[in-house]
């Protein structure tokens, strides 16, 4: 008598488990597969460095250099999925100045062969030791704009310091980002 107890309990305890199996996967439509679409994002670092003062001198005179500026290659803007896929690019740059001068900052992507795609230009207030003056800008690149990130492979920081006679010593720390957003289908 227990077997057949048993034995019922478990073939009910089946049947409630594959009726709601079977409730579940009723209303999925198979011929829809193609309409499925991921939207992952990656939040990539770009660019991070921070001078001092020795970073704007002359290495041969030690004269005051106002402007220097670094290229950087971002190679993973080359790969596959970001020249087919990629949706929208939001860039985060950051800069923390302890100067006691304003330094304007350029911030361009180039193609392969130089050319400007596109930029973000502004001004970093002057601060102090004490008193580190924080920037922080953002960029935004969507719709048809993103053709100017797939054909983008380099990145120029450059920084002019702005004169006003103040001693030139401090530092100045920089931070870029870019959450990069794609649809793969």
């Amino acid at each position: 008598m227990k077997s057949y107890l048993l034995a019922f309990k478990k073939l009910s305890l089946l049947a409630i488990l594959a009726t709601t199996f079977l409730a579940c996967v009723k209303d999925v439509d198979i011929n829809q597969k193609d309409d499925i679409v991921l939207s992952p994002a990656a939040d990539v670092d770009l660019v991070i460095y921070q001078l001092d003062e020795n970073d704007f001198k002359d290495s041969l005179t030690g004269a005051l250099k106002t402007v220097i500026s670094d290229t950087v290659r971002l190679e993973f803007l080359d790969d596959d999925y970001i020249q087919k896929d990629l949706t929208s690019v939001e860039l985060f740059f950051k800069h923390k100045n302890t100067f006691p001068r304003e330094i304007e900052s350029k911030i361009r992507f180039l193609s392969e062969r130089n050319q400007e795609q596109f930029s973000k230009n502004y001004t970093i207030s002057a601060g102090a030791h004490n008193n580190p003056k924080t920037i922080e800008r953002t960029k935004l690149i969507e719709n048809d704009s993103i053709q100017l990130v797939r054909r983008s492979i380099k990145m120029v920081v450059e920084l002019e310091v702005q004169p006003n006679g103040s001693t030139f010593e401090g530092e100045l720390d920089f931070a870029s980002r870019g959450l990069f957003r794609f649809d793969f289908k």
